[in-house]
């Protein structure tokens, strides 16, 4: 009897964790190598832990269940889907997130986690949520410095004219490359590898985690360190499906989320110098002897086109930041 008890237990317990309550579909366009694939499983398994599997997170890369911005309206309705996204596609929403992505607009994951903080950007967050159907659960996942990948040097904005740099397909990132000099040209991520391998474009900006992820080392000769970027991502779930959660399910899908982002920050930074020697190894050439002070002067221009150059000044203004 005690035997068939057990046997009970052990069929029940199984039961309950083979079938969880919620589940989450989350999609990101980066492949199953980079940090983030893995970062957001550990994600996903933390919250399964202390759920006791009731909240089930299923991670899904390279854009498996479609391009960002298709995830980011199917959330929207409610769909129990999740996206890692950017203030860009955000800013398609509630424009101020934009800034977020502007050129030379912060400098440090410590900056980063002190935006988060921001009574002006967490007024951001409840629009974003109240009125468009977007919750943010964390945006302190920082992937590093963007800089321009192509196949000459780059060293100042002049040398970009001409050239056609992808971008992806959202106005804050278009206008921003603009800006520095060169041809936006808006192309989902999937599909960078082929253009410059048909040299449909001349080029990318991206972070140095992309580079071994993608083989750029095949494509593309230099890697000009203009650091225009300090690419933040947000997680971001559906406001409807988030609020059928129950109270403390919502604090440990958040919780786990900010964790998981500090620890692959951390861990991507550390693994950049890793990175450049395997890619120089390679026959990669890294140009970093680049006077960034006409870059970020040019930048500029980028937030006045977008109508942000004020919420770029508020930002800093209450961060305590002269710029």
């Amino acid at each position: 009897m005690l035997r068939f008890l057990v046997g009970l237990a052990v069929l029940s317990l199984g039961l309950v964790w083979g079938a969880p309550t919620y589940t989450l579909r989350y999609n990101h366009v980066l492949g199953p190598n980079h940090p983030y694939h893995a970062a957001l499983q550990q994600w996903a398994q933390r919250v399964s832990e202390r759920t006791n599997g009731d909240l089930q997170i299923l991670v899904f890369h390279s854009a498996q269940l479609g391009v960002e911005e298709d995830i980011i309206e199917q959330l929207r309705q409610g769909v129990p889907v999740g996206q890692n996204t950017d203030g860009a596609r955000l800013g398609n929403y509630v424009r101020e997130f934009g800034v977020f992505n502007g050129p030379y607009f912060v400098d440090s994951y410590q900056t980063v986690e002190r935006l988060v903080r921001l009574p002006v950007v967490q007024t951001w967050t409840d629009r974003l949520a109240n009125q468009y159907g977007i919750r943010i659960l964390c945006f302190n996942w920082v992937q590093g410095y963007r800089h321009f990948m192509t196949n000459k040097p780059i060293r100042t904005p002049q040398d970009l004219q001409g050239l056609r740099i992808r971008t992806p397909p959202a106005p804050v990132w278009q206008e921003s490359v603009r800006a520095l000099g060169a041809t936006p040209v808006a192309l989902p991520f999937g599909e960078i590898y082929s253009a410059l391998q048909q040299r449909a474009i001349d080029g990318a900006e991206l972070v140095y985690a992309n580079i071994p992820d993608m083989s750029l080392w095949e494509v593309v000769r230099y890697v000009n360190e203009t650091k225009h970027f300090l690419l933040i991502n947000f997680q971001v779930v559906g406001e409807a499906w988030f609020r059928r959660l129950p109270a403390n399910y919502r604090n440990i899908l958040t919780e786990e989320c900010r964790r998981a982002g500090q620890a692959v920050s951390r861990q991507i930074e550390e693994n950049e110098a890793r990175i450049k020697q395997d890619i120089q190894r390679r026959g990669m050439t890294i140009v970093s002897d680049i006077n960034l002070a006409p870059f970020q002067q040019a930048g500029l221009a980028a937030y006045q086109r977008l109508g942000i150059f004020d919420v770029r000044r508020l930002i800093y203004s209450q961060l305590g930041l002269e710029r």
